[in-house]
């Protein structure tokens, strides 16, 4: 859907009514670890969570926490998962949801919480609690970059961004903030998402908005194919911007939907971009699938693809590794019409035909590959479906971070 949007500063905070802050509490040694969103009005939420079996304490009170389906508050801590801690993980979770609510004066129901960082260790609730309490103290309509800060643990740097558009003939703005640089993979990993719109409308809409955007967004990155126990997407919907109300599927909830997944690819994207180790963000697009599935499947197959990301670090054209990929991600298509472009500011170069490898332009390739941003074109040449997903190249540093993560 075309329409005018207006990129606006802020983040979370952009939007009308929600303050933020982060602090350094000293679950991590010096950067800040402590977050808090914090909406002045009442919000409609919804979230989506990992697919993992094994999901983090933070998630399970969540999904107990909101069938009330409104939040006004999200409060994170990094540095540790609070995953795999039992009993006392569960006990740990509530009373941030407990301590958070009090402190700001909501209902417990109202209050959304989450963790990243190390699994299996309990969490430091003296620092935590201190962490929440100083929060509290500085949240503030400028407090959006702090909080994007204090959720980060191997990212490199914050990631948020915002927008305005014009909806129902009412100023919206959808503003939002995510976290996420290893151990992501399609179906959300380590990977936390928090999305603020001051749009007018209906949880059961709202639902489906999110359910539709993550879906072609969040779930279409990965760095390394692993699926973490923490990951959740979370959207808090105040209403005030008093556009009619959106109810059904008609032509404001598919301007709100393409606002809402252009905030989250731009920050899904920017997750790809910092991946642990990463020198370069990957763009897979596949075109002119049989169905939208078949295309999910592909591209997602190349993104995942270990040797397709070792060889864009090594700058190396092999689009062999590419075509493979495609072969076995389980979509349907004829080999023999398949065509494959590489393509970045430096240019684009065709290197498989029909099925067949061509001999290209090696010096060309070798421009386009040196880029810091590249999109590798698929077209299956046998129906009208595309998808696209975003990766990274796979570099030594990668290994050198995993290696000693926890010590």
């Amino acid at each position: 859907m075309l329409f005018e949007l207006k990129e606006i500063p802020g983040g979370i905070t952009a939007v009308s009514g929600f303050k933020a802050a982060g602090v350094a509490a000293g679950i991590k040694k010096t950067k800040k670890d402590v977050a808090l969103v914090f909406s002045e009005y009442p919000a409609k939420a919804a979230a989506v969570y990992t697919k993992n079996k094994v999901k983090a304490a933070p998630l399970l009170v969540n999904i107990q926490n909101l069938t009330e389906g409104e939040a006004r508050a999200i409060v994170v801590n990094s540095g540790n998962a609070n995953a795999c801690t039992g009993e006392q993980g569960l006990k740990d979770a509530w009373e941030m949801v407990a301590l958070t609510a009090r402190l700001l004066g909501l209902k417990s129901h109202q209050v959304i919480v989450a963790s990243t960082g190390v699994i299996g260790v309990n969490l430091p609730m003296d620092r935590v609690r201190q962490g929440i309490k100083s929060c509290v103290e500085r949240l503030s309509e400028h407090g959006g970059t702090d909080a994007a800060e204090a959720i980060m643990t191997t990212d490199t740097y914050p990631k948020e961004y915002a927008v305005a558009a014009e909806l129902g003939g009412k100023k919206v703005v959808v503003g939002g903030m995510a976290k996420g640089s290893g151990m992501i993979n399609p179906n959300m990993a380590t990977m936390l998402g928090f999305l603020a719109t001051d749009v007018n409308i209906s949880k059961k809409m709202l639902d489906l908005a999110l359910a539709q955007v993550v879906n072609e967004t969040f779930n279409m990155i990965t760095v390394d194919g692993d699926t973490s126990t923490n990951d959740m997407v979370a959207v808090l919907a105040t209403g005030t911007a008093n556009n009619p109300v959106i109810e059904e599927m008609n032509d404001d909830y598919e301007k709100f939907v393409a606002l809402l997944k252009h905030v989250a690819a731009y920050l899904a994207r920017e997750i790809a971009r910092d991946g642990e180790g990463a020198t370069k963000l990957l763009t897979i697009r596949v075109t002119n699938a049989y169905t939208l599935h078949d295309a999910r499947q592909a591209a997602l197959a190349v993104a995942n693809s270990n040797l397709v990301k070792t060889a864009f670090f090594g700058e190396d054209a092999n689009w062999g590794r590419i075509f493979t990929a495609v072969g076995y991600s389980g979509a349907e298509f004829d080999p023999g019409k398949v065509d494959i472009w590489l393509e970045s500011n430096a240019g684009k170069e065709q290197v498989l035909r029909k099925g067949t490898g061509l001999a290209f332009d090696e010096d060309r390739a070798a421009a386009i590959l040196a880029e810091k941003e590249i999109t590798v074109w698929i077209d299956l040449n046998v129906g009208d479906k595309d998808a696209t997903a975003w990766t990274c190249d796979f570099s030594y540093d990668y290994v050198k971070i995993n290696a000693d993560y926890r010590t």
